[in-house]
């Protein structure tokens, strides 16, 4: 059985061609139709990412990336390969996803799903695998290297590699205890477009649920309440049960339980 926490380590594919798909081209899959499915759903969420147009994804992204990178800047040999949130993931191999798909054009990327066999722990796999051989120092040259999300992490504004590199930013932290403060601008931008975005799977894991985050004030959804601070939050919708415990509400232990707790 797959992991699912390795499984939605995966790019953010499905939505970007949904991206695609809604400027009228088709793509592999068929993300118009993907989006309406959950549009009662994601409404409010997409009313937001409309009014927070007047900030900058793509800025919020750069700065989520250059945190990281300096924080592998003072990381030892053995903290770089530690175990992860991601649990076939050492902080190496995170690092490494993080940027496997900037440099990815349309080809490069078809490539990669073949590769891949189009099973999307195994895609990943694929690009963890070519910046292997690096060592620590290397690969934290390469990561400075992108510092702006580009090619698949590039879209919808920088979003995806916003969402993206702050969960898995705090995968290397709260694996390694080593907690920060996530600035609430990112996290304000990070919630609503990870609660919609399909390969998080944050739309089943809190149907029926209402969430509310006490620092930020950000909320979404009906029914019984799951609260507590945003980036606690943000990481439970993203299937990583180490959160859990910060929350708290009448809808936490329905929560609990889609994570397998």
């Amino acid at each position: 059985m797959i992991d699912f926490r390795v499984t939605e380590c995966v790019k953010f594919e499905a939505f970007r061609h949904a991206e695609v798909d809604q400027r009228g081209s088709r793509g592999p899959l068929h993300g118009s139709t993907l989006i309406r499915s959950h549009q009662a759903t994601t409404t409010p969420d997409r009313r937001r990412l409309r009014r927070s147009a007047v900030s900058d994804p793509m800025q919020l992204a750069r700065d989520e990336r250059a945190d990281l990178a300096a924080l592998l800047a003072g990381l030892d040999a053995d903290q770089w390969n530690a175990p992860t949130l991601c649990t076939q993931w050492r902080v190496r191999d995170v690092v490494a996803h993080i940027v496997s798909y900037d440099d990815l054009g349309a080809l490069g990327l078809a490539s990669r799903f073949a590769q891949g066999w189009f099973v999307p722990d195994r895609v990943n796999a694929v690009g963890v695998r070519h910046y292997a051989s690096l060592t620590p120092e290397e690969l934290l040259a390469e990561f400075g290297k992108h510092l702006e999300p580009a090619g698949l992490t590039a879209g919808f504004g920088g979003r995806i590699g916003l969402v993206d590199g702050l969960i898995h930013h705090q995968d290397i932290r709260r694996s390694l205890g080593l907690p920060r403060d996530v600035p609430a601008e990112r996290l304000d931008e990070a919630l609503p477009f990870a609660r919609i975005a399909p390969p998080i799977r944050a739309f089943s894991r809190a149907r029926g649920l209402r969430l509310v985050a006490t620092d930020t004030g950000w909320s979404n959804g009906r029914g019984p309440v799951v609260e507590g601070p945003a980036e606690p939050l943000l990481m439970a919708i993203a299937g990583r049960p180490h959160a859990l415990d910060e929350l708290t509400g009448p809808g936490t232990a329905t929560l609990a339980a889609r994570l397998g707790r």
